[in-house]
């Protein structure tokens, strides 16, 4: 058995010590389901949008399209990076009463990602693809099935945040992440308060949620002592008779930068 000496880095034993102590006590469970019931059914859209650095460098230019079949609505976001690179992630989802995910299907390649993705879920069956490459650029397949909840979050999650109710607090989602491997973690949203934003002259209101991500089991308990815990995500939904998505900083990738998405406005020559 490894033994660690005096001079072992503080971080590694109280890693290692965590390990022993927390690992049984932290099982990796499915996060609860708290599913978001239909207030406003989606219909419709094309949205445009841009993506930029938080200090407000130019990345790509986005389109955010939804087309409605019955109960079931196809919402595709896709971001067009000026680098070559894309993101492209289409959900699959019904509204009836309730929003349930049917499928999910994300794409990035190019330069702008450490590494290609290419992920299907097939929420009903919990059958999860993930093609990637692995350190040495090999070619990767990892083919799992899981015990998906209805409400998962992936491509989603900006319905989701629209139909919470006023004097909702708090909410908690189950989302798959897929690197390096599929597991569920857990999304704690809470609004932050209201911050002021204007279109034109028109003074409006946003509401700002806070969204953070809780890996769970052991890993969770050892992110934060290794650098690995995923920062805050950060949403902006204008209130209403007609919510609408105004802004969000997240990553696009695991371990990734927070990149500002916004609306934007067509420009006429």
């Amino acid at each position: 058995m490894a033994k660690f000496t005096a001079q072992a880095p503080s971080r590694v034993r109280l890693v290692a010590l965590a390990a022993c102590l927390i690992g049984a006590l932290f099982p990796s469970d499915t996060p609860r389901a708290e599913e978001v019931t239909v207030r406003r059914t989606e219909g419709a859209l094309h949205g445009f949008l841009v993506l930029s650095t938080l200090a407000g460098k130019r990345l790509a230019d986005g389109d955010l399209t939804q087309v409605a079949h019955g109960d079931q609505i196809t919402s595709t976001l896709a971001f067009h990076f000026r680098d070559g690179s894309l993101h492209e992630e289409t959900a699959v989802f019904s509204q009836s009463h309730r929003f349930h995910l049917v499928s999910d299907h994300l794409v990035q390649k190019g330069p702008a990602f450490p590494r290609p993705m290419d992920v299907t879920i097939d929420r009903a069956s919990g059958r999860v693809t993930v093609r990637t490459t692995d350190d040495d650029g090999k070619k990767k397949v990892i083919e799992e099935r899981l015990d998906l909840p209805a409400d998962l979050a992936n491509g989603v999650l900006l319905t989701l945040l629209k139909n919470i109710p006023r004097d909702g607090q708090h909410l908690t989602l189950p989302m798959l992440a897929t690197s390096p491997k599929p597991r569920l973690v857990t999304l704690q949203i809470a609004p932050a308060g209201q911050e002021s934003f204007s279109v034109g002259g028109s003074k409006r209101k946003a509401t700002h949620y806070v969204v953070k991500v809780e890996l769970g089991g052991i890993a969770g308990v050892l992110a934060p002592l290794v650098g690995k815990q995923p920062p805050d995500n950060h949403v902006w939904i204008l209130g209403g008779e007609v919510p609408a998505f105004v802004k969000s900083e997240a990553p696009l990738y695991a371990q990734g930068p927070l990149w500002r998405m916004e609306l934007a406005s067509p420009v006429w020559r």
